[in-house]
């Protein structure tokens, strides 16, 4: 690497993309590009520094791998800033193998921690906790072992492993200050708070009290039975059974659920949860159909007991009982929880990282658009949704295939 090459990588590991581009700006040799790529992410334009990028991933003969490979890794971050996740994360993996073969533990491990933070966006949580769990950041720098705790915090939040969040939390903040990058140390302390926000609320005596995260995890781990509307399911001790893919039997354990220890009646079961104002006999026998399928699936857990006008929930053992629901409701949650990231998805990344069509989710982005809840920028391909941050609460639980705490 030439002198103007190594002034300009020292100016971009300290954070000065301008004093990089001045050294490097004229050249289109493959090294210069992937430096003025970098740069140009750093000055937060996107679609061009992966651009560059890409050109000089092409410009790399076959004997350069490891700097074709470091390309990939820094496309790859382009890529998760931008929320665009239509490319395979199999050239990632190549390039992190790579990396690995040849040596570059540190670029190795960055594109490790980019693979993680990809699979903790589309919430796949088993694939962020294997990719995590090699890590050790022993002897690297501070800004990786920041990064590094950060992610680990991310899934241990979206894990409800509370304490264990915190302390990669505490991990992270030491080595952000160390590193000295004023955005992780941002990002750092927006996590910190949304511990002290509202995550949750709870029915209590009919009325609903936010619940803030610690208090939900704690809540779930009390052995009480809990009805579950975050994450649509029941559990009980370590014991958990998902409705989502049920929603007339969560909506009945729902209903039940918030008139304990009272019942609720017939009528009212079937006006809620099959949307009739004008039941008949053909409903009381459908309602009489899945209250047997939901007293078969709860059994163990709970009894559905009928009463003279209508059903009652009885936990079994003496259990308390709970009702957790989302913090906001009335909009398509884990849409809103995507975008109150403040980062611009695209239509196709949203639709991945909930596992839905593009088609419904953008109709509910045209009705939220319309209430004035999301912005678009860009046209056609190039559009972009964006929400204001909802800085009074903290949505992990609404966020898409959170797991089930256990």
């Amino acid at each position: 690497m030439d002198s103007l090459l190594s002034a300009a990588a020292r100016a971009l590991a300290a954070g000065d993309a301008l004093a990089a581009l001045q050294r490097v700006s004229l050249r289109d040799d493959p090294p210069a590009l992937a430096l003025r790529g970098i740069a140009m992410a750093q000055l937060g334009e996107l679609p061009r520094a992966r651009e560059l990028l890409r050109r000089a991933a092409r410009g790399f003969d076959t004997h350069e791998a490891t700097s074709r490979a470091r390309c990939v890794v820094a496309e790859a971050e382009v890529a998760l800033a931008m929320r665009d996740f239509g490319e395979a994360p199999r050239a990632l993996a190549e390039a992190m193998a790579t990396l690995e073969a040849r040596g570059d533990r540190v670029n190795a491990l960055q594109a490790r921690l980019i693979a993680a933070r990809r699979s903790l966006l589309l919430g796949q949580l088993d694939d962020a906790s294997a990719l995590l769990a090699p890590v050790d950041t022993q002897g690297l720098p501070p800004l990786h072992q920041a990064v590094a705790a950060l992610a680990s915090a991310e899934l241990a939040m979206r894990s409800l492993r509370v304490g264990e969040a915190q302390a990669s939390l505490a991990r992270a903040g030491h080595a952000a200050a160390r590193a000295g990058v004023p955005p992780l140390q941002a990002e750092i302390a927006d996590v910190h708070a949304a511990f002290d926000r509202p995550a949750a609320r709870r029915r209590v005596d009919g009325e609903w009290q936010a619940l803030r995260l610690p208090e939900v995890a704690a809540l779930l781990e009390s052995g009480a039975l809990v009805v579950d509307a975050c994450r649509r399911g029941v559990r009980a001790g370590d014991t958990w059974l998902p409705l989502a893919g049920r929603p007339v039997l969560f909506a009945l354990a729902r209903a039940m659920a918030e008139a304990w220890p009272g019942a609720v009646d017939r009528e009212v079961l079937i006006a809620d949860v099959f949307r009739t104002r004008h039941p008949d006999e053909t409903h009381r026998a459908r309602l009489r159909v899945e209250i047997g399928r939901l007293r078969a699936l709860v059994a163990g857990l709970a009894s559905l007991e009928a009463t003279p006008r209508g059903y009652a929930l009885r936990p079994v053992q003496g259990r308390a009982l709970a009702v957790l629901a989302p913090p906001i409701e009335g909009d398509p949650g884990e849409l809103v929880a995507l975008l109150a990231d403040g980062a611009a998805w695209s239509t196709s990344a949203l639709a991945l990282a909930l596992g839905s069509s593009q088609r419904t989710v953008q109709r509910a982005l045209v009705a939220l658009e319309a209430a004035g809840r999301v912005r678009s920028i860009g046209q056609a391909r190039a559009r972009r949704w964006l929400s204001p941050a909802l800085t009074g609460f903290t949505t992990i639980l609404l966020l898409p295939a959170a797991l089930p705490p256990g």
